[in-house]
């Protein structure tokens, strides 16, 4: 076949890159996103154009089009899945106060001087403070960068070539693997195991005690439940077999609940747990407190400080955005994550029906069903949360995934059921939105 002509070759009429780039929405696009991004889309369009296609006068429209929304590859997700602290879509969300937090302190900031004199000032004092505020019962508290990381320091302070005392049926694998005596272990602690896996007494902890005990410590199971022939140590009859001794009692509460709530009646909270005679309490912030991802170590100032003066702190300490939305989170308005907990069925239900309302109306197979929701995050495995569904074809959960604004919800009985406790009020518009999206793609 003989080459075409010159004047019809299609590559010829390519826009060239640097004229696509110079275009001025272009232009302010590379100021947003950077070259590299918006170079990579001009480069995708122009590929369209040669394989036919698009048009050349497409080419501008094509690369705006192709644009991320931002320099991250991180999109907002809507989560219908009825986990309100889902670990694989970010955990809780945060607040807008927290995030206006963010904003204001993603500059330079007063995060480690004192303004007033020109020195060098305490860091995150104004975010321990408001946890202090938050759980009375903690004489101090520091802020590293998760609950793994404050179990990490404590460990590595404590137990470093010394005897860590704990129950067998706390030594616990939660998510992705992670095994909590691997953690332990990985510090130079020797791991001191009492009990069985289903019971343990306070003897047992105290027969365990000896000149090379750091400190005993209580962990949070997680998602793991022994049922049936079983015992465990409570904090206040553990504090009270250690009392005298001189051994700190360390309790891993893990969601982050500050104090104890109605709902969640087995769930250990902070300020309870302090009360009760834990010396340090353990969790993380960004499950049921509501806040940034993090570790908050409250309890006895003398162990604290302790905490605080170790080498290893100073790499597990917390950035000033994470400093600014925990201090935001815990002095703002409810965060998201305490609002769907508070939710009543009612209201869910009332929220459901409006929604698929507007999908029936579009000629969508939708339904509202009872569906119970999790608090998630190893929170609360036991108590199961009142929820409401919408109820679509099973066909829809791909493509409401890959939609423009993601939606993850999930699959039951050859049903997509989207669950409305895990999702705000603010998100009821743009769920609809999606699944119309869906629903239109399909007919």
């Amino acid at each position: 076949m003989p080459d075409q002509p010159r004047s019809q070759d299609p590559r010829r009429s390519v826009p060239r890159t640097d004229a696509l780039l110079a275009e001025p929405p272009v232009r302010a696009a590379e100021q947003r996103l950077g070259r590299a991004l918006v170079k990579s889309a001009v480069t995708g369009v122009q590929d369209r154009i040669r394989a036919g296609e698009l048009t050349p006068d497409d080419a501008l429209t094509a690369v705006l089009d192709a644009l991320p929304p931002t320099a991250s590859s991180l999109r907002p997700v809507l989560n219908a899945t009825g986990v309100l602290v889902h670990t694989n879509l970010g955990r809780a969300p945060l607040s807008p106060a927290a995030v206006e937090a963010i904003i204001a302190a993603a500059g330079t900031t007063d995060v480690e001087i004192d303004l007033a004199t020109g020195r060098r000032g305490p860091r995150g004092e104004a975010a321990i403070g408001a946890l202090l505020d938050a759980v009375p019962a903690a004489e101090a508290a520091i802020v590293v960068n998760n609950c793994a990381a404050a179990l990490s320091l404590v460990a590595t302070a404590f137990g470093q070539g010394r005897e860590l005392v704990l129950a067998r049926g706390e030594l616990v694998e939660i998510g992705d693997g992670f095994r909590i005596p691997e953690l332990l272990e990985s510090t130079g602690a020797r791991l001191r195991e009492v009990g069985t896996t289903n019971r343990v007494t306070a003897e047992d902890y105290r027969r365990a005690l000896g000149p090379d005990t750091g400190a005993v410590l209580k962990v949070h199971p997680s998602n793991f439940v022994v049922r049936g022939f079983t015992r465990a140590v409570e904090v206040d009859e553990l504090a009270g077999a250690l009392a005298g001794t001189g051994v700190p009692l360390v309790a891993d509460v893990g969601s982050g609940l500050i104090r104890a709530h109605p709902l969640l009646p087995e769930e250990p909270d902070l300020q309870s747990t302090l009360a009760m005679g834990a010396d340090l309490v353990l969790s993380s912030g960004d499950k049921l407190l509501g806040g940034p991802q993090a570790g908050l170590v409250l309890g006895r100032a003398d162990l604290v400080q302790r905490l605080r003066r170790h080498p290893l702190y100073r790499a597990l300490r917390v950035d000033k955005t994470t400093l600014a939305a925990l201090e935001a989170t815990l002095r703002g308005p409810l965060p998201p994550v305490q609002q769907m907990l508070a939710a009543e069925p009612s209201g869910l239900r009332a929220r459901a029906d409006a929604v698929a309302g507007r999908l029936t109306a579009a000629g969508i197979d939708a339904h509202v069903v009872d569906a119970p929701a999790r608090v998630g995050g190893g929170g609360a495995p036991e108590h199961p949360l009142a929820g409401v569904a919408i109820s679509l074809p099973a066909g829809f959960a791909e493509p409401l995934r890959r939609g423009a604004r993601p939606v993850v919800g999930y699959l039951e009985d050859g049903r997509t059921l989207l669950n409305m406790r895990s999702l705000a009020p603010a998100d009821d518009d743009a769920l609809a939105d999606a699944v119309l999206e869906v629903g239109r793609r399909w007919t």
